[in-house]
C-alpha cells in the first residue's frame, strides 16, 4: 500500500504542491469551511473556465461560513 499523501485519485493537482491543503488545514486547526474555501483557492486544475469555477466555489462557501457565524453557528 502506498503512503495516502504520495498518491491522488482524479489528477495530481494536490500532490504537487509542497504542502497538500488537507495537511495545511489539519496542522492548524482549520473548520470545515475554511479547509475547503482553501482547497478551490490553490487549485490549479483544468483551463480558464474551471479554475473560475474553483474561485465561485470559495466565494459561495465564504458566503456559507459568513452566514453561520451570523447565526452564531461557527467561529
Amino acid at each position: 500500500m502506498s503512503e495516502p499523501m504520495t498518491t491522488q485519485v482524479g489528477g495530481d493537482h494536490y500532490t504537487k504542491m509542497a504542502i497538500q491543503p488537507i495537511e495545511f488545514s489539519m496542522a492548524n486547526k482549520l473548520n470545515a469551511c475554511q479547509h475547503t474555501i482553501i482547497k478551490y483557492v490553490v487549485r490549479k486544475k483544468g483551463d480558464r473556465d474551471k479554475r473560475l469555477e474553483d474561485l465561485d466555489k470559495a466565494i459561495h462557501t465564504l458566503q456559507i461560513y459568513r452566514a453561520l457565524i451570523v447565526r452564531g453557528e461557527a467561529e
